[in-house]
């Protein structure tokens, strides 16, 4: 999938050693850009032990998990009977796989990031994301602009997503793409679609799009984006398979709503 005018790269604001804290200058960008990347967010170790967890989850197809083939997103298989069809696109429910990924969500240079962008409670439901993100090669597909808050129920749309690269992330095998500074807008209902991507036909949307910035990374990198921020991805492109973990977190008080998905699972509070 193209991206028109996608041609500037998304760029971290610290180097080398991960801190406890933000600098005040991704502080700074999160409020008016949505995002942020910090390089080398986790340790080498801790990504390997995460890729040996993910390649068994891969080889061995260990549910829960998403194909490729269930969304029917462009360049997936037709269905799970189709040449690829038992493509992974996700693994999901990550926090069970094993204990790596508790001790990343719980890890100072994390956690207290977190804390600065959403306040002294922070929680990370259960319910959304929580996954490791693959694209494969040949049968990986695109994904259209969206807001990841689309499908959540929460009483505030105050949430943020870290993406960690577990291997590096590029335009080639398809990084995500952000558009700055689109969780300060509010757009009409028409430019969405019914599945409530942005429809790319509008030129409204288009001019939107053109001010996109690809947020390439690194294994240990760490983007960290807002809700309402505009994301997308094209599919895999290169010979080798694309892996990352997201998870999702929000102020205390930011509740999800009674009987909805968001609701549906249990949460964890993150040490203070």
């Amino acid at each position: 999938m193209g991206h028109p005018g996608a041609s500037e790269s998304a760029t971290g604001t610290e180097t080398g050693a991960p801190a406890e804290l933000l600098a005040q200058s991704e502080r700074e960008q999160f409020a008016r850009d949505g995002y942020f990347i910090v390089r080398q967010l986790a340790a080498r170790p801790l990504i390997a032990r995460m890729l040996d967890v993910t390649r068994d989850g891969l080889a061995r197809e260990i549910a829960p998990l998403e194909y490729e083939a269930d969304l029917h997103y462009p360049g997936a298989p037709r269905s799970l009977e189709a040449e690829g069809g038992h493509t992974v696109r996700r693994l999901k429910q990550a926090m069970s796989r094993d204990y790596c990924f508790t001790e990343w969500v719980t890890s100072p240079s994390l956690a207290g990031r977190l804390h600065q962008l959403l306040g002294p409670h922070v929680v990370m439901p259960m319910a959304h994301h929580n996954c490791i993100m693959t694209k494969q090669p040949r049968y990986s597909s695109d994904t259209g602009w969206h807001q990841d808050i689309r499908y959540w129920s929460f009483e505030r749309p105050e949430l943020v997503s870290v993406w960690l690269a577990l291997t590096p992330e590029n335009e080639h095998n398809g990084c995500l793409y952000v558009i700055p500074g689109t969780h300060r807008l509010k757009l009409d209902p028409r430019r969405y679609d019914e599945a409530s991507f942005l429809r790319p036909e509008l030129p409204e949307n288009q001019a939107l799009i053109e001010k996109a910035v690809r947020a390439e990374l690194e294994p240990g990198d760490g983007l960290f984006f807002h809700a309402l921020t505009f994301h997308a991805a094209s599919r895999n492109n290169s010979e080798a398979t694309k892996m990352s973990v997201v998870f999702t977190f929000r102020p205390a008080d930011n509740r999800p709503l009674v009987g909805s998905r968001s609701a549906s699972l249990p949460e964890l509070l993150l040490p203070s």
